[in-house]
């Protein structure tokens, strides 16, 4: 099964991250239920990947803002098809920067399940998205690509002066918390 992949990310994750159980299990359950979820027209939803991407010395996230939404968020897109979601994140991340970036780890570092308000011909519908930890590999001097009206580094103690969004609060204290393991 295409999806097997995705939901054994989804097992190491929960066993991670145990208080985020409830978020898994809705994840999984609309994977096992949509065997299209990792097309952008399964209204149902459909799977993103996102890269929370790290300057070389780790110490800055790079944002975008968003044409469609209006706001700083991390990088990242559709999977079109591709059911290997660490690849999606690496690809949207190198599309969008510019940049040349490889995994800080292999495993899901954060999850999300948020709502897209409906847009010309789409409806309402939610991206099911799984975030990676990358980092930059050679250089930190990104390209604003068209999906952006801007990138920004922003060192990742100062990310609540760009946005409220509590899963990018979410993976700076998760970020937080690696770094001092490390």
């Amino acid at each position: 099964m295409h999806r097997n992949k995705l939901l054994n990310l989804l097992k190491v994750y929960e066993r991670e991250y145990s208080e985020e159980s409830a978020t898994v299990h809705r994840f999984e359950e609309f994977v096992r239920n949509h065997e299209r979820c990792f097309e952008r027209d399964c209204w149902a939803g459909h799977v993103t990947g996102s890269a929370w991407l790290v300057n070389r010395s780790m110490s800055h996230v790079l944002l975008t803002h968003h044409k469609k939404l209006n706001k700083w968020l991390q990088l990242g897109g559709h999977s079109d098809g591709d059911c290997d979601p660490l690849a999606v994140a690496l690809r949207e991340a190198q599309e969008e920067s510019g940049l040349k970036v490889v995994p800080v780890k292999l495993d899901v570092f954060d999850m999300d399940i948020h709502e897209i308000p409906a847009r010309k011909t789409d409806p309402a519908h939610f991206h099911f998205d799984l975030r990676f930890a990358l980092r930059t590999k050679t250089r930190d001097e990104f390209r604003v690509s068209d999906e952006s009206d801007a990138l920004v580094w922003v060192p990742v103690a100062d990310l609540s002066s760009y946005t409220r969004e509590p899963s990018m609060l979410r993976m700076a204290e998760k970020w937080s918390q690696l770094l001092e393991i490390r």
